[in-house]
């Protein structure tokens, strides 16, 4: 519980005088170690850091169903069927904590869940007088949901999502469209707490060997099986110079994993793809320390995606390393350091990777100084501008 706390109290020197009190909506759990809630909680504390007293809302499901505001719950659910279904429908202890608190600017993370519930709460935040906008992490989404056969779960989302973004005040998205489901959007890029992620402080030796390097939890629109195939296509003739590829995060889906590793022994790629699981502090330090080289999403056209603008290439840059990806992302396509891949099922060059950074002059330090205008302050202040402009 001191996580939460930690991550939800004042940041220090602020004065709460004449402070915005803002509540930070979450649907879902949060664990500090998640990739999701580092992201989220990197949110929390640019939005502080712009000068507002902020409140972080989640779901805590580790004995009963809670809902909980800075580690204190608001509603317990319990357990069994009926649980799940409060969980989902009793909004009124969020709308309750929100009019007690003098709350003025709601940022809601949408889990996808629009429904009529979902529509009263924002009305009566709307009738009190709160400024509301929802983060789509991800647009257009329902491809995703039908690749992983989980279309029924947004049935309801696909009837009500209009509504539902009719009330908002704005809709914020990390895509170039101007519009989603008829409301406005607030066009950010993902951003980075500069403060949490480390750059790389070695210079390797890569005329003998190149490391690669793939941090997600892993999906199969990660395309990582292309890098795998590349190797395989690589390595068909005898290669003095060696090229390995470590995959450090866990999988989504069991599926995937077999898959994956049968791909891996099929092609006999044991040897030069390193699979480590989660990681992370100063056990991913190293790792990235150890690697050269980033390898961001390869198949985002797998679930019709093709601009995005994903937070593993901005952590890639803050490292200080290049990397490769096969979507459209304008914060990066131009970039020096960025090898840009085929947006297709071929297998990844490896011979191009090579050259590419056998090529490249630029250090870790300039490659991350290059992106100090995406840090999550600066991105936070134009959403607050955005919305209240």
């Amino acid at each position: 519980m001191e996580d939460f706390r930690k991550i939800t109290t004042l940041a220090p020197n602020y004065k709460t005088e004449n402070m915005k009190k803002a509540l930070f909506l979450i649907f879902h759990g949060f664990d500090p170690n998640n990739g999701i809630s580092k992201k989220i909680s990197y949110q929390v504390d640019a939005l502080k850091a712009c000068g507002m007293e902020v409140h972080l809302c989640y779901m805590d499901e580790s004995t009963t169903k809670r809902r909980i505001v800075d580690g204190t719950t608001i509603a317990d659910y319990g357990t069994g069927i009926m649980s799940k279904i409060k969980k989902r429908t009793e909004f009124s202890s969020i709308v309750r904590f929100a009019l007690d608190n003098q709350i003025e600017f709601v940022y809601i993370r949408s889990n996808h869940n629009a429904n009529p519930f979902t529509i009263h709460m924002v009305r009566q935040m709307k009738a009190a007088g709160m400024k509301v906008v929802m983060e789509i992490p991800t647009y257009p989404y329902d491809s995703e949901y039908k690749a992983q056969g989980m279309s029924k779960q947004i049935f309801q989302d696909k009837l009500f999502r209009k509504h539902l973004a009719k009330e908002l005040d704005a809709i914020v998205t990390f895509s170039d469209y101007p519009q989603i489901f008829g409301q406005r959007t607030i066009r950010i890029s993902n951003g980075i707490d500069f403060e949490h992620v480390s750059m790389k402080t070695t210079v390797n030796d890569t005329s003998q060997t190149l490391n690669l390097i793939g941090v997600a939890e892993i999906h199969r629109w990660h395309g990582f099986d292309r890098l795998v195939k590349g190797l395989a296509n690589y390595y068909s003739q005898s290669q003095k110079y060696i090229v390995k590829f470590h995959v450090v995060g866990y999988f989504y889906s069991a599926e995937g994993e077999n898959e994956f590793k049968q791909l891996i022994a099929e092609n006999h790629m044991e040897d030069y793809v390193i699979l480590y699981g989660k990681k992370h502090g100063e056990e991913l330090d190293k790792l990235f320390n150890m690697c050269d080289f980033g390898i961001g999403s390869l198949g985002r056209h797998r679930v019709g995606i093709q601009k995005i603008k994903t937070l593993k290439n901005r952590e890639y840059a803050a490292r200080g390393i290049p990397f490769t990806y096969s979507e459209t992302d304008s914060d990066f396509d131009d970039r020096p350091y960025v090898l840009k891949m085929p947006a297709d099922e071929s297998p990844v060059d490896i011979q191009k990777i090579i050259h590419f950074h056998q090529n490249l002059l630029i250090s870790a330090a300039e490659i991350r100084d290059s992106i100090k205008d995406l840090s999550w302050e600066h991105q936070m202040k134009h959403v607050i501008s955005e919305t209240y402009k």
